[in-house]
């Protein structure tokens, strides 16, 4: 089988930020990475943050002027980060704007998490506020300078 371009980058040297992780057709996929992959401190996104982080993101982005564009947001299984796919209709500029808005809301949310029970989320008890606040105010300080140049891999 042929090697998939997300096992084609170089983990090894991969750190924290946003990327263009692959475009298809009209269809972006940015690798938002939060954590550095197989780092020493065995740090990586705690499940129950990382759960209400994506109902956070996921509502936040889908409730914006960019939402018909929106395709998936979801966590990495490696749990190093998110998969954030959009129409091509969304410049990189804008993509990283609606990261950081999304970012800062979660960082600031207070109250309960959007679809957090029993009939809506398949896991509706494991979830952690303050831990998915934590890992929104951790990228917002990785992002606050990031650029569209700074958006590809390093080789």
């Amino acid at each position: 089988m042929k090697t998939i371009a997300s096992f084609k980058v170089n983990h090894n040297i991969l750190q924290k930020g946003m990327y263009i992780s692959r475009i298809d057709g009209d269809v972006v996929t940015y690798d938002v990475r939060m954590k550095r992959p197989n780092n020493e401190e065995n740090d990586y996104l705690q499940n129950a943050a990382m759960h209400s982080f994506e109902h956070l993101f996921a509502t936040y982005a889908r409730n914006t002027k960019y939402s018909e564009n929106i395709i998936y947001i979801g966590p990495m299984g490696c749990r190093t980060g998110f998969y954030f796919l959009v129409r091509d209709v969304i410049s990189h500029q804008e993509a990283l704007d609606l990261l950081k808005e999304s970012f800062k809301f979660i960082s600031n949310f207070e109250g309960k998490i959007p679809g957090t029970n029993k009939i809506e989320c398949g896991n509706y008890r494991e979830h952690d506020l303050e831990g998915a606040k934590s890992i929104a105010k951790d990228m917002l300080e990785v992002l606050k300078d990031w650029t569209v140049e700074k958006m590809q891999y390093e080789e």
